[in-house]
């Protein structure tokens, strides 16, 4: 049985979800988790939950906790990586707010434009120490990212270690949702027009959530591309088979224009449908940044919610923290959304092949135009032998376009950060939509470094 490394394990979005879902693995059984978090108080609360629910629950897990991440990689077999650097939401709100005082207005500043650079720039260091590390200590260990920037943070493992990498990210999800809104009359879906918006609002969370469930349930989606900015290239009813592309975008088209409008002009524009939903699909486009004609006005591009977040994150652990200490029903943690890692896990272990349908992983082929060490999301099998991406081929020359732009920005973003270069760096952000002058770019970039120096010593030795 293999040992699990989970980093960050405190993790508000990722890292609960996946300890539930490991230890509910009855094919897992035996297993070692090695629970990681630099935060000591959120470490001790998630090794006192994991410890109770493994007692509760009888899930025959050994868990172990850890401080820093080399005293738990000896004899790692998986490593699910869910950190970032912290206060999380307010550094968000920090990125925004300082290309805001130059002039620019991003559309979201999590993994695209100055804020994609600066949300990267603070991450690079950590996780190229922690695969590095696992190349001396678990050579032959997964590292399997969650955490954002994601093509970025994947592409720095398989550009500057020796250490298999590969991302999952739930976003299809939201593609899945919005094909079960069209399509909910031709199969009975009901209360489809409950889902209001794709947007990163608590108040879609329901909606979002239960119609991504039935898309799954009724369709199968081929998508390719980027993390956040994939592109739809095949539905099919996935009992019968059939092709129901035809009848999407027809059903598409009598949507109400208000739902997802930025999606719409897209799909209108380049003939094919992109499945991240609007507020991640911006983030890549070089025309939701203009000041004379402020697109997030009309597209309704909300910003995320950075102060209400935070407190849902806090309230979370807080009745995390309460059910510890009454002792309460564990079931109430029972069911969680896997966001993938146990499936991964055990095909990987177990030997059984699964079929995944957003991996993010080294290109090799799979794309064609874009680099061989660029980071796609394809879909792909899965089993002990590894990963094999499903070849999407040639994409259409605006939307191939589109990414290659996406693919050498952040490549350089990357290259610049573990290098230290600031030349790099400037022309990251030159070929950023969001940026629209050379001098503003440097006086950008000369911010973002200086009020992340902590994070970032190699631009100041």
């Amino acid at each position: 049985m293999p040992k699990i490394v989970c980093l960050g394990a405190g993790s508000a979005s990722f890292g609960l979800s996946t300890l539930i879902t490991l230890l509910r693995s009855e094919g897992l059984r035996g297993s070692e988790i090695a629970l990681v978090d630099i935060n000591q108080q959120s470490l001790d609360l998630i090794s006192r939950l994991a410890n109770w629910l493994n007692s509760e629950w009888g899930c025959g897990k050994t868990i172990t906790s850890f401080n820093h991440h080399q005293s738990a990689l000896p004899e790692a077999d998986f490593v699910v990586s869910a950190i970032e650097a912290q206060p999380r939401e307010r550094l968000w709100q920090q990125d925004f707010e300082l290309t805001l005082r130059h002039g620019l207005r991003q559309p979201y500043a999590e993994n695209g434009g100055p804020g994609g650079f600066a949300h990267t720039a603070r991450n690079v260091n950590a996780v190229l120490n922690i695969a590095r590390d696992m190349e001396d200590l678990c050579p032959q260990a997964w590292f399997i990212n969650f955490s954002n920037p994601m093509h970025r943070l994947c592409y720095l493992v398989n550009q500057y270690t020796k250490i298999r990498v590969v991302g999952l990210c739930h976003q299809i999800g939201a593609g899945y949702a919005m094909a079960a809104r069209a399509l909910a009359a031709d199969y009975g879906i009901p209360d489809a027009g409950s889902l209001l918006s794709t947007h990163a609002d608590p108040a879609n969370h329901e909606p979002m959530q239960r119609l991504a469930k039935a898309g799954q349930e009724h369709f199968e989606i081929f998508a390719a591309g980027l993390n956040h900015f994939t592109w739809m290239l095949a539905l099919r009813d996935r009992q019968s088979g059939e092709d129901l592309l035809p009848l999407f975008r027809q059903r598409w088209q009598a949507q109400e224009p208000t739902f997802e409008p930025l999606t719409r002009q897209v799909f209108d524009a380049f003939g094919l449908f992109p499945i991240p939903g609007d507020e991640h699909l911006c983030e890549y486009l070089p025309w939701v940044s203009s000041q004379r004609t402020q697109p997030w006005q009309h597209f309704d591009l909300s910003l995320y919610d950075w102060e209400l977040h935070e407190k849902l994150r806090d309230r979370q652990w807080q009745e995390v923290e309460s059910a510890l200490d009454h002792q309460t029903d564990a079931d109430l943690f029972s069911q969680p959304t896997s966001e993938g890692a146990l499936e991964l896990i055990e095909s990987i272990t177990l030997n059984k092949p699964l079929r995944w349908e957003a991996l993010n992983i080294p290109n090799d082929g799979l794309i064609a135009g874009l680099p061989a060490n660029s980071i796609v999301e394809v879909p792909g099998d899965v089993s002990a032998q590894g990963i094999r991406g499903l070849p999407a081929g040639q994409l259409p020359q605006g939307i191939t376009g589109l990414l290659q732009r996406e693919v050498v920005t952040s490549q350089l973003a990357v290259d610049a950060i573990v290098h230290g270069d600031r030349q790099l760096a400037l022309q990251s952000l030159l070929l950023d939509p969001v940026i629209d002058d050379i001098t503003t770019a440097q006086a950008i970039l000369d911010d973002i470094l200086l009020s992340n120096q902590n994070w970032l010593p190699q631009f100041w030795e």
